[in-house]
């Protein structure tokens, strides 16, 4: 079950927002630019990040420039939902660094993985020795990343115009 969304109000959108741009500002100009002091701002993060609504920080990777310039939407269907199915498809999936996503599906499609591999024979061989043998999978379709034209991670904080940086 899903945990409820936490209060946050106005500053906390900021500092929301601010932190998603860039997870590696200082404090100092993080207050700065949502209107606090330093020490409320510093607890304000803190609160945000126990009440789990900042569940990390980290780099970002261009996958193209660590040799996975291959990236491959993969439709997956199973044979039918029995639990054993679901749960072994979905620790396979979940064992694969392969897969950088995985979403379940309501319609016709019960999956679309996100897959990053090197070069097409690596995934060939992933496709063949991997996914196929994966419990219950019933049918894929591959589609191949020609070009992202938009990707994102940053979660809209609506609640106002977008900040705009100086």
């Amino acid at each position: 079950m899903k945990s409820p969304p936490v209060e946050i109000d106005a500053i906390d959108r900021r500092i929301l927002d601010i932190l998603q741009r860039d997870g590696r500002i200082a404090i100092v100009a993080l207050a700065e630019q949502v209107g606090l002091s330093a020490t409320p701002c510093l607890r304000r993060v803190k609160r945000l990040e126990e009440e789990g609504v900042i569940t990390g920080y980290g780099a970002i990777v261009d996958p193209g420039r660590v040799g996975l310039g291959l990236d491959a939407i993969v439709q997956v269907s199973l044979r039918d939902h029995a639990e054993d199915d679901v749960l072994g498809f979905e620790r396979a999936v979940q064992a694969c660094p392969e897969v950088v996503a995985f979403y379940v599906l309501t319609g016709d499609i019960d999956y679309l993985l996100r897959i990053r591999v090197p070069d097409l024979e690596s995934y060939s061989e992933f496709a063949m020795k991997t996914l196929l043998r994966m419990p219950g999978v019933k049918d894929t379709r591959t589609s191949f990343v020609l070009r992202v034209g938009k990707e994102t991670r940053v979660v809209p904080m609506g609640g106002g115009p977008p900040l705009t940086q100086p």
